[in-house]
């Protein structure tokens, strides 16, 4: 597991996948992500599948918040996302990078940005990427904020790339290089 401040992130397991179909069946979580169409549990489970047989590097994480400690000082964790690389191009160490907070009670408290910061800098220091990049729509600002908190900046628009809620929209390119990388205090 890799542990920051007040989250941990772990391999998802078949038991998370529930909770996967509640968040990407909702219009508020999937208004920031590339998936268009209602989801079914034995898609996410034909999801699992394959997310298993791709490199271990690629597979998807789950972000657990800590919750408050018990009387006896024992942690107890909230599954509340899940974040991953993709398309490791290991030749010019660059990958690219997705997250979604799909418990929106827990929206706008700074998990992204954590979450964020804990697997860039996993990126960095323990995989040896160079670059990572991402895709968000220019109608996600909580998004954008994240990931300019933790330190990408933007390369560039894809004019009109997506179709979203009958329009279209245009798509940010954001990167952020190694040298560019300032760690803050979570452990990795």
């Amino acid at each position: 597991m890799i542990y920051g401040e007040r989250i941990r992130l772990r391999a998802v397991e078949k038991a998370d996948l529930p909770a996967f179909v509640e968040w990407l069946n909702d219009p508020e979580v999937l208004h920031g992500l590339l998936i268009h169409n209602p989801l079914s549990q034995a898609e996410e489970e034909n999801w699992y599948q394959r997310m298993l047989e791709r490199p271990a590097d690629e597979h998807v994480l789950a972000i657990d918040i800590r919750l408050p400690t018990d009387i006896n000082e024992n942690h107890t964790w909230k599954l509340i996302g899940s974040l991953a690389f993709d398309h490791i191009d290991w030749r010019v160490a660059a990958a690219e990078f997705g997250i979604v907070i799909g418990d929106k009670s827990y929206w706008n408290q700074g998990y992204g940005t954590e979450a964020v910061r804990l697997l860039v800098r996993f990126g960095f220091h323990t995989l040896n990427l160079n670059r990572i990049f991402l895709r968000v729509y220019e109608t996600n600002p909580r998004a954008i904020r994240a990931y300019e908190k933790a330190g990408f900046t933007s390369e560039g628009r894809e004019r009109q790339a997506e179709f979203r809620n009958g329009k279209y929209i245009d798509v940010l390119r954001m990167s952020i290089l190694r040298a560019e990388f300032t760690p803050s205090p979570e452990r990795a």
